[in-house]
């Protein structure tokens, strides 16, 4: 007896194949039963050709993105932290616990600075206290308001 997707009564999708190498787990080639139930293959890495790698679609794949996530060449430094995040996710979705001293646990450096043009991200933690005003500034206020008041005053006649 046969093992294999027409064994079990699967079919490709128009355009797809049954054959592993063209086209088996590919959106194009997806089974139907596959599609309708969502358990397609995740990955925590796609590249700019489409790609996948880095499967994290079960426990021991997973595991195995743990270990390779650092061997693998990303395009960049946000698609590496991407995929760690993922990875991560995964793990704590099928119960894995990853080591303190492991590197997928911690993120590398952030990648926005800290500081731009305008100062710090976020606006400034410290609240600058208020200048006091001189005694020579408060007795002008005051002027100044009658004087607004007085020609209000005029004004409205």
């Amino acid at each position: 007896m046969t093992e294999g997707p027409r064994a079990m009564g699967l079919r490709p999708e128009a355009g797809g194949s049954l054959s592993r190498r063209e086209g088996f787990g590919h959106a194009v080639g997806l089974w139907r039963r596959d599609r309708s139930s969502g358990t397609v293959c995740a990955f925590a890495y796609v590249d700019k050709n489409g790609e996948g790698h880095l499967p994290i679609n079960d426990e021991s794949h997973v595991r195995n993105a743990m270990a390779r996530w650092n061997q693998t060449e990303f395009e960049s430094a946000s698609a590496k932290e991407s995929a760690r995040r993922k990875i991560v996710a995964a793990a704590k979705r099928h119960g894995i616990e990853i080591a303190e001293d492991d590197k997928i646990r911690s993120g590398g450096s952030g990648l926005r600075a800290a500081t731009t043009k305008r100062g710090p991200r976020g606006g400034r933690k410290v609240v600058r206290p208020k200048r006091k005003t001189s005694p020579r500034q408060r007795t002008a206020a005051k002027r100044n308001i009658k004087r607004a008041q007085t020609a209000r005053h005029r004004s409205s006649r």
